[in-house]
């Protein structure tokens, strides 16, 4: 391919689907994705959406892992200020013993959710104070470290402390983000950075050049690594791929004007269902001028431009395509095909014309 392809994964619920079918879909699609030949899959972190299953992505990257043997898998991202920093280290330290070598720690700075789940999830105490991310960073870092961390007590002791007993390798960390904040941190930590683009795309070039001109090099990154995010939908017609969108996009239009949130429509009632808001055409077309629908060779072909814009070799998609009412609700019928045909547009592209070199500084 002429470009590396990833999965990032929000576990969508539609309508008449369980938290099961949800689930069993999506490990399904982990599985199209090791056969396809994606290098890595990733679970979001969502909370209290009714069209979001990925609540805990240490579970599901456990099931992922015991249904793979290549595939890297990991979060996309553990959403940091929810939790102790201690507690994500030990899940991702158990986590790289079941699959050594394959684990990936994306961490994120956003609660990923509304204010009351975000005041419960942080009844932990101080450990989830915001100001403290990039301390808490550091703290994971060297936790999952086969050497460990070492804490000086008040007495004047020093308290031993690993994430698991006896490591030989630790998960891959990296940083997500959409704004400068982001960007300058895994710069200065010398740590691999994803750019959210299919959350945000505005900032997207700032927020590159930042960290790569900022970049300190660390031993385990002596130089910057670095990847995108993309929505995508791909189907046989254009025609059949925009249908596919049209749930998400009704959905972030109930997002964006603060309306209830429902599990995502199926396609034949979100073409059948009257407008959300009097602005709802604007949103939509705002959020679809951001993501990649088409057919595979058009979302190929949006994708290697987006991959030369931002200088990265790899792209992580999600594939936020909708079903139709008829389609198996244990399975991700439309999510599948995109990933498919993607594949297959950038391998038949690759194989037509060579791909410009890619930057030495993607990873």
């Amino acid at each position: 391919m002429s470009i590396t392809l990833s999965v990032l994964d929000l576990v969508p619920v539609r309508a008449g689907q369980t938290s099961a079918e949800a689930v069993a879909a999506s490990l399904s699609l982990v599985e199209t994705a090791e056969r396809l030949g994606y290098r890595r899959y990733w679970f979001a972190e969502h909370h209290n959406m009714p069209a979001v299953a990925s609540t805990a992505p240490p579970v599901l990257i456990a099931a992922a892992a015991a249904r793979t043997s290549r595939i890297r898998v990991g979060s996309g991202g553990v959403m940091l200020p929810n939790h102790s920093p201690l507690v994500v280290a030990e899940q991702f330290a158990a986590l790289e013993a079941i699959a050594p070598g394959r684990i990936d720690l994306g961490i994120g700075r956003a609660p990923g959710s509304d204010p009351v789940i975000t005041q419960l999830l942080r009844m932990s105490g101080t450990t989830s104070d915001v100001e403290r991310f990039p301390d808490h960073i550091g703290d994971i870092l060297a936790l999952t470290s086969p050497d460990g961390a070492a804490i000086r007590l008040t007495s004047g002791t020093t308290y031993e402390v690993r994430a698991t007993p006896a490591a030989q390798n630790a998960p891959e960390v990296w940083l997500l983000g959409s704004s400068d904040y982001s960007a300058q941190l895994a710069a200065s930590l010398g740590l691999p950075y994803v750019f959210a683009n299919h959350f945000s795309g505005a900032g997207l070039d700032r927020a590159m050049q930042l960290y790569r001109d900022q970049y300190r090099p660390s031993e385990a990154h002596p130089t910057p690594r670095s990847f995108v995010t993309a929505n995508i939908v791909a189907a046989p017609t254009a025609e059949e791929a925009e249908a596919r969108a049209l749930p998400q996009l009704r959905m972030m239009v109930r997002l964006r004007t603060n309306q209830p949130l429902t599990p995502l429509e199926t396609v034949e009632d979100a073409q059948s269902a009257g407008p959300l808001a009097p602005m709802a055409d604007e949103i939509m077309a705002a959020a679809r001028a951001t993501w990649f629908v088409g057919t595979g060779d058009d979302v190929a072909a949006g994708l290697e431009d987006l991959a030369a814009r931002a200088g990265v070799d790899e792209v992580m998609v999600s594939p936020i395509a909708g079903a139709f009412a008829s389609e198996q609700k244990d399975a991700a019928a439309g999510r599948t095909q995109s990933l498919t045909l993607l594949a297959e547009a950038l391998e038949s592209r690759a194989g037509a014309v060579p791909a410009a070199a890619a930057p030495a500084l993607a990873g």
